[in-house]
């Protein structure tokens, strides 16, 4: 009796967990659908950023490491238009010989202009000219992945590793762990952010991926190569100037573009969009992406004009000098009127927050010029602007060495009054 008491039990708990467990189950992927279906876009990961700020507008696992395929380029580009040299020759090994397609399928020694190979590798995507850019501007294609991640690092991307330079899928084992070569969809599209916007190379950048097709020969003129750009959303949608496909059995299709719109400037990063046949996932992901910047954002000023109050101080030589009167002191944004400016691209339903931090009392010296607080500007709960407040005036600290000229000055006060008299 009491085993079927304890079978009855149990199944009656364990019932219960299972329910539980579908239930969340069905929460999660819930969850999930609502985030998908919002876009209704295709890719596993997405983001729709503005380019400017670098804020995600929209984001579909957005933090969520995936591989790259041949996205990866963009990084690719603009290394080696930062380290190297357009008129570089460089030279084919058998490794870059022997890369699969796509490749311009060069021959070992064979040798051509930095600045054609990079046409070959944006707008082709050519495996090989990725490896020969690498082996000539790193020394060895790890030794060029050294400065991608480092690179990575720099533009605080600290979900993305590169181990090739031509975004085939690949592994590796590093301190102990598998790394795989893989991004997140913000990751990727900072790294955009970072080639059309701040890059010393961002003009040779966007020269090469906004050009529709290229000519060019290697340095022994044998042999000529045409090129025309697989972005095929520079022609098909306006403001699309520059961006990158990709597509490996692993990662899938993917994408990352930019779009401009007056003011506006827009990246998008598309990872995992479908698999053979569905190559245009992406363009339908990415129209669906850049439309919704479009309608949904708009630059707003948020600047506000701020008057601070007076701030008392301790241990100051008041400016009459008479130690009675109170010593405080005025602060001030010190900014021209052409400073006096934040316009951010934010949604109808978006407010901005406005927070000061200023001390309630200051010790002197203290100096004209001095920062003492800030006025910060909030946008869904994350900083995007910071502005300093400084000190209007100075105050001297009350020393001995100040007591002591105080009391001499006080001493001979009524000795000029009699000599005043007298003469």
């Amino acid at each position: 009796m009491k085993q079927v008491i304890l079978f009855i039990l149990c199944l009656v708990l364990c019932t219960g967990i299972c329910g539980r467990v579908t239930a969340q189950a069905e929460t999660d992927g819930q969850e999930q659908q609502n985030q998908k279906d919002e876009l209704g876009l295709y890719a596993q990961s997405a983001v729709l950023m503005d380019a400017k700020t670098g804020r995600i507008l929209y984001g579909k696992n957005a933090g969520v490491a995936r591989p790259m395929a041949s996205t990866t380029k963009i990084m690719t580009c603009i290394i080696a238009l930062e380290y190297g040299n357009l008129s570089d020759t460089v030279t084919a090994s058998q490794n870059a010989a022997a890369q699969p397609k796509v490749h311009l399928g060069v021959y070992k020694g064979q040798t051509f202009r930095l600045e054609d190979l990079l046409y070959s590798l944006m707008l082709e995507s050519h495996n090989d000219a990725a490896v020969m850019i690498a082996e000539h501007v790193g020394g060895s294609v790890e030794g060029f992945a050294a400065l991608m991640n480092q690179k990575a690092r720099d533009l605080g991307c600290g979900d993305t590793y590169f181990i090739t330079p031509n975004g085939l899928d690949a592994s590796k084992e590093e301190n102990g762990q598998m790394k795989e070569h893989s991004t997140t969809a913000a990751d990727l599209a900072r790294i955009m952010n970072y080639c059309i916007g701040t890059s010393p190379k961002k003009d040779d950048f966007l020269k090469i991926t906004g050009t529709q097709s290229y000519y060019f020969t290697d340095q022994e003129g044998k042999r000529s190569y045409g090129c025309q750009n697989h972005n095929a959303l520079l022609t098909m949608m306006s403001g699309v100037f520059s961006g990158k496909t990709g597509f490996t059995g692993g990662a899938g299709y993917s994408y990352v573009g930019a779009l401009e719109d007056g003011e506006r400037e827009f990246t998008i990063a598309l990872l995992g969009c479908g698999w053979p046949p569905h190559k245009t996932y992406k363009w339908s992901d990415a129209r669906k992406l850049f439309g919704y910047g479009k309608e949904h954002y708009q630059y707003r000023e948020v600047f506000q004009e701020k008057t601070f109050p007076e701030i008392p101080v301790e241990n100051g030589v008041p400016i009459s000098g008479n130690l009675g009167d109170p010593v405080v002191v005025h602060a001030d944004l010190n900014l021209k009127d052409e400073e006096k400016s934040l316009k951010l691209l934010m949604a109808e339903d978006e407010e901005v927050t406005v927070s000061e931090e200023l001390p309630d009392r200051l010790k002197a010296p203290l100096r004209k010029g001095q920062t003492v607080g800030t006025v910060t500007y909030r946008l869904q709960g994350e900083t995007v602007k910071t502005f300093p407040v400084y000190l209007t005036e100075e105050v001297e600290k009350i020393t001995f060495r100040w007591c002591i000229d105080r009391v001499i000055q006080l001493f001979r006060s009524p000795f000029s009054f009699v000599n005043d008299i007298a003469e």
